[in-house]
């Protein structure tokens, strides 16, 4: 049966932003595949990324890192950043997993466990996961990685950047036999003050941006395309979808695709949504329902069966989620099973 609406993930464009993180920032690049390698498929991605030349990879659940683990077999090694969550010790040992420690109980808990290679995660001024830097622990056996996280990496202009930066530096001084990890997607643009040992990019992987917006030394990875299923015209003064969200002034073309919230195209990109059809942008007319969306074909070319494209190569995935008043992130990781997912190379 021919999907109404798919993801395409093109795996030769992963492998290319992979190879340009690796040439910015001239150390490892250590891939985030965690939620589902951002709704692209942790599997597929995993795999390709290891047979690019990576090592280690970043997880954000134990349960996220079991199925990993299973998937790609016993190579690389999987952190996972949520840390030894209360009983998920065994989980992690078994699948040899290493949890990214972020409080004195989850310390605690591991080695009770019996410990193991792990890592440590240093807040350097964010206030999310991680020991603040006067509560850092002493050494201690197992320690392969510390790491901290940039909250502002998008906007290379923030001086909370340097303050990180130098504050991750005095703290995993302190801790000279392990690896160390700083640098995000964003970071990897920073500069080479910011790359340490390793790097830890997630969505610039994937195609979005390091500053939200497109980014000439990436590929997009990821299209999704709606096919149409109806096209009809609309006369003057009549309105287009739930609580007349767009009332036509002229006589309108439109299109209607297969494609709605329950597919992860949010409400939000009512009004100022757009998809790339046959040449063309055509923005989106009126609310965007569960199964369908409206586009407006006046000045364009549709036939019916044609696809749309909602991001992807023509309308990039930034582009796309300023419009709907969201991040990429966010966009990838919305859509839906019930979107079909095809790769290619």
């Amino acid at each position: 049966m021919t999907a109404l609406a798919t993801l395409t993930v093109d795996l030769n464009a992963l492998a290319h932003n992979f190879h340009a993180l690796k040439a910015a920032t001239g150390v490892p690049v250590h891939p985030v595949v965690k939620a589902d390698s951002y709704g692209l498929g942790a599997v597929a991605c995993a795999r390709r990324l290891l047979a690019e030349g990576a090592d280690t990879l970043f997880v954000a659940r134990a349960a996220e890192g079991v199925t990993l683990r299973e998937a790609v077999g016993p190579a690389p090694v999987i952190y996972v950043l949520d840390g030894c969550v209360r009983g998920t010790a065994t989980a992690l040992t078994q699948a040899d997993l290493r949890p990214i420690l972020n409080h004195a109980d989850q310390l605690s808990d591991w080695q009770a466990a019996g410990g193991g290679p792990c890592g440590l995660q240093i807040d350097t001024g964010m206030n999310r996961l991680g020991f603040r830097p006067e509560d850092a622990p002493e050494p201690f056996e197992g320690l392969a990685l510390v790491m901290s996280h940039l909250a502002c990496a998008d906007d290379p202009a923030q001086p909370m950047n340097a303050r990180q930066r130098d504050a991750f530096a005095a703290v995993a001084a302190r801790y000279p036999g392990a690896l160390r990890s700083f640098a995000n997607s964003g970071g990897c643009f920073l500069g080479p003050d910011y790359a340490f040992d390793a790097v830890r990019p997630g969505i610039c992987l994937y195609g979005g941006g390091p500053e939200g917006r497109p980014d000439a030394r990436l590929k997009p990875v990821a299209t999704l395309t709606a096919q149409i299923l109806q096209i009809r015209d609309v006369p003057a003064g009549e309105s287009v979808g739930y609580s007349r969200g767009y009332v036509a002034a002229t006589p309108r073309r439109i299109a209607l695709c297969a494609s709605g919230y329950a597919d992860g195209v949010a409400r939000s990109n009512s009004p100022l949504g757009a998809v790339w059809l046959n040449g063309t942008l055509c923005p989106l007319l009126g609310r965007v329902s569960m199964d369908v969306i409206a586009i407006d074909v006046t000045e364009a070319e549709a036939t019916l069966g044609d696809t749309a494209e909602l991001f992807g190569p023509n309308r990039s995935l930034d582009d796309a989620a300023t419009a709907a008043g969201t991040i990429a992130y966010e966009l990838l990781t919305s859509v839906t099973a019930r979107v079909a997912r095809r790769y290619v190379g």
